[in-house]
């Protein structure tokens, strides 16, 4: 897809991001919103596939399901010309497989804490019942302030849909892949457990257990290979971390942890020093009846075993005669001894020789090797209290980094690197990664945003928010018309609290019969159902002067709140007298959008306060044969520039006067109106 193109009239593609064999990823703009979004684009050569379509539209599926902080959302999904795609939250950064090749070796604490967070985003996909079943750093997208978000659902698969995994078929990345599914076996929620326990093993040792020429051969050692040791690879990795990897790739599912929680708990304490002396993680019930091949070292140690019982049968079996016996014993009196004896004395002078060079080799060592220091474990200390630890075991501070943490107090350690425990050359220099406190959100606009898409995205970063509820004549309902917390805020979401005053929309109210009622009567009733009037006069000999003749619409319509009712009002009895003229004036009324409402009409504060933004009061006053300034002929709300039409009937000869009042201020004025 081309630069510059704007899908569905919305999102304007910017350049490419990646290319996979399923889509390719553009990075976009949301000219609605205003942000920068991920658009993911079925690729051309697979429209017409119907599983690849399904696969793409499940992913659609899974990820709407899932809101989570660690978990990329899915804003919109849709077709355009034959084309399927994805709208996502772009992530800046990059995916764990290239965090961990430019980052490595990394911090354990830092591992643990990515870990938590990939571990919580498949903790709620679980909980839903959805399996990943391509669980690769790869599919992990990391942003700067090193949180890890999931994606990639393409495979994913609920419980309930048991035929979308075939025993022929092998989904997800071989590298990652489970013994079970390497044999095409049904993948389950353990499977994303072992997938996540390789996922741990590359990000500590900085490659993955299995590598093959082939994928086939690779999947072969998934179930026939134990996974290798990372101590072997780092012996300063605790025991009790290399057991969360080992049991997490168990090659037995029951042997694994029975749901990603517990995972979670065992990786929290994997560090604490109450676990140094934890024993190797050995599954129970390794055999399992399968076939197996035994080592050498197995067969080496039966063979020896036999060889005594062998020989001793063949002694039973061929005894010597006894003059043989006694010759032979002659001779080794007479000079076995005499042989022997000076081989003796070269052993020895062989054995002192190796000894006192040993010792100079072990002295010489000592004198010239450098001196040696451990890095101490100076997390959760301020930065002087680091700095005089390290000096005291003979390091140097080196570059020191401010980042973000939700865990680590303010101007406090969070990690160094070298991590701690690492041996060192005294006087090497050790980086220091000191906190800046929680990360702080900015708060957008949300005005005129919908509420319970914002409320949900708000929650999901820790926010508290509530809702207030109020009626708009200008406002659709589930619009969000105030926020509590000013746009632009940068706040700590689990430490804020936000309220939207949201719109309801227009109340509906039936109309009452307003005949026979007096001017002020109607003016009162339509002011305490947010009413518009507008009058006409007829001359009428049933009803009195200045009482509603008619109405429209008339008794029982429904009409929504804001809504004008015309209402012809009485003059009496006609009459003759001067003659009169009857004549209409337009008038331009501007908005004002910075003033405020001072109505006493308001339901209640909320309101008022809503509507101040949104809508100006008018109040027009006439004054003609059917009118006096002191009384008000119109009353409306207007939310642009409205022009009004205002009617007079005068004597001939005489002049009427019209005066309009917004919120409260006199904008408009004429005392002199006459029939041009």
């Amino acid at each position: 897809m081309r630069t510059g193109y704007t899908l569905n009239g919305r999102y304007r593609i910017i350049r490419a991001l990646g290319e996979g064999g399923m889509a390719n990823v553009y990075l976009a703009h949301d000219l609605i919103l205003d942000r920068d979004v991920s658009v993911k684009l079925l690729r051309l050569d697979l429209r017409d596939d119907p599983s690849t379509v399904r696969r793409f539209q499940r992913e659609a599926l899974a990820a709407t399901e899932l809101l989570h902080p660690n978990i990329v959302q899915v804003y919109d999904v849709g077709e355009e010309n034959g084309m399927q795609y994805l709208v996502m939250e772009y992530v800046q950064g990059t995916d764990l497989k290239a965090y961990i090749k430019t980052h490595f070796p990394i911090a354990y604490q830092e591992v643990i804490e990515i870990m938590e967070q990939i571990l919580s985003a498949v903790k709620l996909a679980h909980e839903h019942n959805i399996i990943h079943r391509d669980l690769k750093p790869q599919n992990i997208l990391i942003d700067p302030q090193r949180v890890a978000k999931i994606t990639d659902f393409g495979i994913a698969v609920t419980l309930s849909e048991h035929s979308l995994t075939q025993t022929n078929t092998v989904l997800g990345s071989v590298h990652y892949l489970s013994p079970e599914q390497a044999r095409g076996g049904m993948a389950t929620k353990q499977s994303d457990i072992y997938s996540l326990g390789i996922i741990l093993y590359e990000m500590l040792t900085g490659t993955v257990p299995f590598e093959g020429e082939t994928a086939v051969s690779i999947a072969l050692k998934h179930f026939q290979s134990e996974i290798p040791s990372v101590r072997a690879v780092d012996a300063q990795i605790p025991q009790a971390l290399e057991n969360v990897v080992f049991k997490a790739t168990a090659k037995r599912p029951q042997d694994r942890y029975p749901d990603v929680a517990a995972m979670a708990t065992d990786l929290q304490t994997a560090l604490s020093p109450s676990r140094a002396g934890e024993e190797r993680f050995n599954p129970a019930g390794d055999d399992d009846g399968e076939t197996k091949v035994l080592p050498l070292s197995a067969l080496s140690e039966l063979t020896a075993a036999d060889q005594p019982v062998k020989a001793a049968v063949t002694d039973a079996a061929a005894p010597e005669p006894a003059n043989t016996t006694s010759e032979k014993a002659a001779d080794k009196a007479k000079g076995r001894y005499r042989k022997r004896h000076p081989r003796r004395f070269r052993f020895i002078w062989a054995a002192v020789i190796l000894f006192f060079l040993l010792v100079g080799i072990l002295i010489g060592v000592a004198l010239f090797r450098p001196q040696m220091t451990s890095v101490p474990n100076v997390v959760d200390r301020q930065q002087t209290s680091a700095q005089t630890t390290l000096t005291a075991a003979h390091l140097k501070v080196g570059e020191v980094h401010h980042t973000a943490s939700a865990k680590v107090k303010l101007h406090r350690i969070i990690r160094t690197e070298p991590r701690s425990g690492t041996q060192l050359k005294r006087n090497t220099a050790v980086d220091l990664w000191i906190s800046t406190g929680p990360q702080r959100y900015k708060l957008n606009d949300y005005k005129g945003d919908a509420y319970a898409s914002t409320a949900a995205k708000l929650q999901a970063l820790g926010f508290k928010v509530h809702r207030e509820s109020v009626h708009s004549t200008s406002v659709p309902a589930g619009r969000i018309m105030q926020q509590s917390v000013s746009a632009g805020q940068k706040v700590i979401p689990k430490d804020t609290a936000i309220t939207f005053t949201v719109s309801t929309g227009s109340q509906t109210v039936t109309l009452s019969d307003l005949t026979d009622k007096t001017k002020t009567q109607a003016q009162n009733y339509a002011a305490g159902h947010n009413l518009n009037l507008a009058f006409r006069y007829a001359y009428s000999n049933d009803v009195d002067k200045g009482k509603v003749i008619r109405q429209s619409p008339g008794e029982g319509a429904v009409v929504q709140e804001g809504d004008e009712i015309t209402l012809t009002l009485s003059r009496g009895p006609e009459s003759k007298g001067p003659e009169t003229d009857q004549f209409n004036v337009r008038v331009r009324i501007p908005f004002d959008s910075s003033s405020s409402s001072t109505s006493d009409t308001a339901s209640d504060d909320s309101s008022a306060v809503a509507s101040s933004a949104t809508e100006n009061l008018i109040q027009i006053y006439l004054k003609d044969q059917d009118h006096q300034l002191s009384s008000i002929y119109k009353q409306m709300t207007i939310t642009s520039d409205a022009t009004v039409t205002l009617p007079f009937t005068v004597a001939s000869g005489k002049a009427g006067a019209y005066k309009i009042v917004r919120n409260g201020t006199v904008i408009a004025e004429d005392k002199h109106v006459t029939k041009d």
